[in-house]
């Protein structure tokens, strides 16, 4: 409708040292993602720990949009054991983004996790995380070639098995498998409770998991949709089925 104001998505930022300077930052690709692919407004969300009154943000906002992030969710956070040296962590995300999770889906705000932040919602909600998926065994190598142009990092790396009858089977037209990019070296280990799964991996790692009776849109994946989203039938779909809850709470919110 002419003159609807668009849902206000919260996307929250990773810290990071450009130089001698630290910055909040989030990927381009996860704002226009919400901008154009959900058709919301993105509001970037600075990582600032308990300096957010988390509260009035969460009333404030009708969708949370958590992102990827080169970095891992500090062990300590899901009981596991200290990172291999070397490991980027980013504790000011951490102390962001795990309280802000929770408070969103008490809240019935609409989510949408994507890789750290699929890894995120798990461990907000009590799960644990593997640290180096491509050293189990049995398990794929699922970290993309570093050496490779981006083109061929995000490309489609492996299938995921849809879950029939689960909200990503229908947002992909009943399909059983699709093919999926792969980035990551954490992957789920314990499945919190009150997470149902949505797609799994050839390994059997969970990669898709969707928030058992939540009253909004609430899912969250371990691959990449925001990447060249439009070309792809159901990263299309994701992001219009989430910034279509977003325009529910707004409208709700509204009246």
């Amino acid at each position: 409708m002419p003159g609807r104001r668009k849902p206000l998505i919260g996307v929250p930022a990773c810290m990071r040292r450009l130089g001698e300077h630290p910055f909040h930052v989030a990927g381009d690709k996860y704002v226009r993602a919400v901008s154009d692919g959900a058709d919301a407004l993105p509001l970037l969300i600075p990582a600032l720990g308990d300096g957010i009154d988390i509260a009035d943000l969460i009333a404030r906002l009708d969708g949370l949009l958590v992102t990827g992030s080169p970095s891992n969710v500090e062990p300590q956070l899901y009981g596991g054991p200290a990172s291999a040296p070397g490991t980027l962590h980013d504790p000011a995300r951490d102390a962001t983004t795990l309280p802000l999770i929770r408070a969103a889906l008490e809240a019935g705000v609409p989510l949408l996790g994507i890789c750290r932040g699929f890894q995120e919602l798990n461990v907000a909600l009590g799960g644990t995380l593997h640290q180096r998926v491509q050293e189990l065994p049995g398990h794929l190598d699922h970290r993309e070639d570093p050496d490779s142009p981006v083109e061929l990092q995000y490309a489609p790396a492996h299938a995921v098995r849809l879950t029939p009858g689960g909200l990503l089977s229908r947002l992909a037209d009943g399909m059983a498998e699709v093919r999926v990019n792969s980035l990551h070296s954490q992957g789920i280990d314990r499945l919190a409770g009150g997470l149902a799964v949505e797609a799994t991996a050839p390994d059997g790692l969970v990669e898709g998991v969707r928030v058992t009776g939540a009253p909004a849109f609430a899912l969250a994946v371990q691959w990449h949709p925001e990447w060249r989203f439009r070309e792809n039938p159901l990263s299309t779909a994701l992001f219009r089925a989430f910034g279509d809850s977003a325009r529910q709470r707004a409208a709700g919110r509204s009246s």
